[in-house]
């Protein structure tokens, strides 16, 4: 199974807004991370973590949001995924294609399809 079979749409914004904002937008949507787009590049992801971490401060997505991000692209296999979500110690990861965002896989994606991958890396 491919990364582009179980990839969500991502939330995007594309300003800097209030942390306090951005945490409205994720209790609304009900997700866990908002990506920071600007000129169809990606500038940032920011968690609830994040914003757990900074609770309280009057301060705006761009402060906090992690600025390096780790993506995929939809052409890898979840197994891939789970080991780079090992090994940097993150639960999501944007998937890009030639440069451009067009999805997310989180850990929660990969663990819904666990019947699926039966036999896979989950099981050995």
């Amino acid at each position: 199974m491919k990364i582009r079979d179980i990839m969500k749409r991502p939330y995007v914004i594309d300003k800097d807004i209030s942390l306090k904002d951005a945490a409205k937008i994720m209790e609304k949507k009900n997700i866990g991370s908002l990506i920071f787009v600007a000129k169809e590049k990606i500038k940032g992801i920011i968690t609830e973590r994040d914003i757990l971490k900074n609770f309280g401060k009057k301060t705006n997505v761009s402060s906090v949001m992690t600025k390096s991000v780790v993506s995929i692209e939809p052409d890898e296999s979840i197994e891939n995924a789970v080991e780079i979500m090992r090994s940097k110690k993150i639960k999501r990861l944007p998937v890009v294609s030639e440069g451009r965002l067009i999805g997310i896989v989180t850990l929660t994606d990969i663990a819904a399809h666990y019947e699926a991958l039966e036999g896979s890396f989950f099981f050995e």
